[in-house]
């Protein structure tokens, strides 16, 4: 219950106007969440800019550092580093809701705000889609310039129009005379 309370910001507490809060993640804050499976190790310092308002809290998240990921490729292990900022504003309602992604409801009574879901959030939302060692990524990029796997996207109307071309000009040049005689006794019928 301990480890919670250190990312509460007490947001009852702070006068209007700008605030720094910072947080320092080592590899025990991520043994807390139950879907640490992707990252289980990481050395980052969180910095939360608050702009505390009459009616909202503005909260900009500045997350610096590395996390341990594992190559998708060879499985060997690598550091990963973040560059992070995101945004989330907390406006003052009569009940606690989300409203969306970035913006939170809060009553003007609420004591206190906990930033490490989010925090755990925005690291993982940061981690690439393709977690490749550095060691290989060079060799990942020549890969996809060769050609081969790559994805050509091909718009379907040109697409239909330039097979029609080509199907009738093949046709013409490789009808038989002999059926063309007969395509054209067909026709007449």
């Amino acid at each position: 219950m301990k480890f919670w309370r250190t990312f509460d910001i007490e947001v009852i507490k702070f006068v209007e106007g700008r605030h720094e809060i910072d947080f320092e993640i080592g590899d025990s804050f991520f043994q807390h969440f139950e879907d640490n499976h992707l990252v289980e190790k990481g050395n980052l310092a969180v910095r939360v800019k608050m702009n505390k308002g009459a009616n909202l809290i503005e909260m900009v998240f500045q997350i610096q550092g590395k996390v341990r990921l594992t190559c998708d490729r060879s499985l060997e292990e690598y550091d990963q580093p973040l560059d992070i900022e995101e945004t989330m504003i907390y406006k003052y309602g009569s009940e606690e809701a989300e409203i969306n992604e970035d913006v939170m409801m809060i009553t003007r009574d609420t004591p206190s705000v906990n930033v490490a879901q989010l925090i755990y959030e925005f690291i993982l939302l940061n981690l690439p889609a393709k977690k490749i060692h550095p060691d290989y990524r060079n060799e990942l990029d020549e890969e996809d310039f060769e050609g081969e796997g790559g994805i050509v996207y091909l718009d379907e109307e040109e697409f239909e129009d330039d097979e029609l071309e080509e199907n009738s000009e093949e046709e013409t040049k490789e009808i038989d005379p002999r059926w063309a005689s007969l395509k054209n006794l067909k026709n007449k019928e």
